[in-house]
């Protein structure tokens, strides 16, 4: 997370937590005509819900009125997690192990700055991930972005793992409609 972001974590985590909820972490990304502000919330022992963001935006946009701490114009978006949660502390990698995640590195590591893997350990502010090429070990804070990757199948969404479906052998795919015809 930027200082930036760690600035807003603080801001509105009491807020937040006054409604019954958690603040995951944020997503800030400024730009030239309008930044975007991501707050992901949770709550324990239930899915977030529309209600929970509702509540969520109403005290996190009370707070920044007050504090102001983005001098430009922002977009605020509150988000539950969704399936491929996002990882923002070693507290949150700790509690996947296990789990497939995503991370996208500030700094290469080995020629690589993304990385696709099982999380394996976390030891401090080090976390350790499988890949089929090996194991990285990552400092916490070379890392830019991490998120879950669901297991599609498990969860039911799908039949079975993408890029494994069946065809009747070799050719091209069965003719559909051309998104590109209006």
């Amino acid at each position: 997370m930027s200082a930036k972001s760690r600035e807003i974590v603080e801001l509105i985590t009491p807020a937040v937590a006054s409604v019954g909820l958690e603040v995951l972490g944020v997503e800030y990304a400024p730009s030239a005509t309008r930044a975007v502000l991501r707050v992901y919330i949770d709550v324990q022992g239930r899915h977030v819900g529309i209600e929970d963001c509702e509540a969520a935006s109403r005290e996190i946009s009370a707070v920044l009125d007050v504090e102001d701490p983005i001098s430009s114009q922002y977009t605020l978006e509150v988000s539950s997690p969704g399936i491929d949660r996002p990882l923002f502390t070693p507290a949150h990698f700790q509690q996947f192990i296990g789990e497939s995640a995503k991370l996208w590195l500030r700094l290469p590591q080995d020629g690589r700055r993304r990385l696709k893997g099982v999380i394996e350990q976390v030891e401090g502010e080090v976390v350790t991930i499988a890949e089929e090429s090996g194991r990285y070990q990552v400092a916490h804070d070379n890392i830019e972005k991490a998120r879950l990757v669901p297991d599609l199948v498990a969860l039911g969404l799908v039949s079975e793992k993408p890029g494994k479906s069946p065809r009747s052998g070799p050719g091209p795919a069965p003719a559909g409609p051309n998104p590109k015809k209006a």
